[in-house]
């Protein structure tokens, strides 16, 4: 809203013409989303706590969680309109990547939601059926996806790390490749959120790269001499990046050991769908297995857990995911989430890195 009001004043007074760059309305938009976290930060933990709207204790986790039953839970809330109004007020909103980037987000948010109430209300962990969140997780990226397959100027191409030459084209398959792409990381993002501040650490890490991939991509320039697939208006999700990072940053201030609110499901899988679109349209689906490390390994510390009892009958992790294998092993809550923010940090250093490796 505040872009649409002072891009006018840029034709007439050259101190607004900054608002046409991104990087200053991204810049903005930071700082404008975690104020606004710090602000209703406390409010809204008292607004929990007087609900009663307090975590249930899942019976997959070690027995040192039981003390953490009733910790706040929903406290994504603030992370999602946080980064909202700051988005909503320094974005360009006929940007249609922004749009379903946007729509993504609270789509899954609102599923998020109900199964975050369900929990609470029912005193139980199980919330909506796995089946059934499935089922609408893959409905909305389906519909986001499609929206973006037949949008103008749209590629089904795909990058691929270290070869510059080689981009194949996906065609229809690429609807259902990218919806394996958000899904997917909706449910790594949730599968980690599982101590304290344990995935918020990561999606940040993820977001700046993301943010910093998304404005290379809209830059025709140094999309050009980086060797990356140009994405015109791509640029515009650096701000959506910028906001979710220190929404989340503001948001740690209260989830960090020991976690005053959790995220719940209505951030990790809204968060997780927002960082799976935003790979989508800026043509960086592959590095987001590289930049969301954390999220794949947890991913498949369960996928081989699983798989291993079903065909050996034994287990290859104490617990999965696999932070719950470390606690088993004896190491304290707060060097198990330190040590994974480092590896988020050295993923999101490495994803950069492959920028100059092709």
């Amino acid at each position: 809203m505040i872009y649409y009001f002072l891009l006018p004043l840029a034709e007439e007074y050259a101190i607004f013409n900054v608002v046409r760059y991104t990087t200053f309305r991204g810049v903005l938009a930071a700082i404008l989303a975690l104020l606004v976290a710090f602000v209703f930060g406390p409010r809204l933990l008292r607004v929990l706590r007087a609900g009663q709207v307090g975590q249930p204790v899942s019976e997959y986790v070690p027995n040192g969680h039981l003390v953490k039953e009733g910790t706040p839970t929903m406290g994504g809330v603030l992370i999602l309109a946080s980064s909202l109004l700051a988005i909503l007020l320094l974005s360009d909103l006929t940007n249609t990547y922004v749009l379903l980037t946007i729509s993504v987000v609270m789509s899954y948010g609102a599923l998020g939601a109900i199964d975050d109430y369900r929990k609470v209300t029912e005193g139980k962990n199980a919330g909506v059926s796995t089946r059934a969140k499935l089922f609408w997780q893959v409905l909305i990226a389906t519909v986001a996806v499609t929206l973006l397959y037949v949008s103008p100027g749209f590629e089904s191409t795909l990058a691929v790390p270290f070869f510059k030459n080689f981009h194949p084209d996906l065609g229809l398959f690429y609807i259902p490749f990218a919806v394996l792409v958000i899904v997917g990381t909706s449910n790594a993002v949730n599968l980690t959120d599982g101590l304290d501040g344990l995935a918020i650490g990561p999606i940040i890490t993820t977001a700046a790269t993301f943010g910093i991939l998304s404005y290379i991509a809209g830059h025709a320039k140094l999309a050009s001499y980086l060797l990356i697939t140009p994405v015109p208006g791509a640029s515009e999700l650096a701000i959506v990046c910028a906001a979710m990072a220190t929404a989340s940053l503001g948001f740690l201030w209260f989830n960090t050991y020991p976690a005053q609110m959790f995220m719940g499901d209505v951030g990790s899988l809204a968060l997780g769908g927002g960082l799976g679109m935003i790979a989508v349209i800026s043509k960086n689906e592959l590095l987001l297995f590289i930049a969301g490390g954390i999220f794949v390994v947890e991913t498949l510390s369960v996928i081989i857990q699983i798989g291993s009892m079903k065909l050996r009958g034994k287990r290859v992790f104490r617990m999965a995911p696999i932070h719950h294998h470390f606690e088993l092993l004896g190491w304290p809550e707060p060097l198990i989430i330190v040590r994974f923010w480092i590896i988020s940090v050295l993923c999101a250093l490495a994803t950069l890195a492959t920028l100059r490796l092709r």
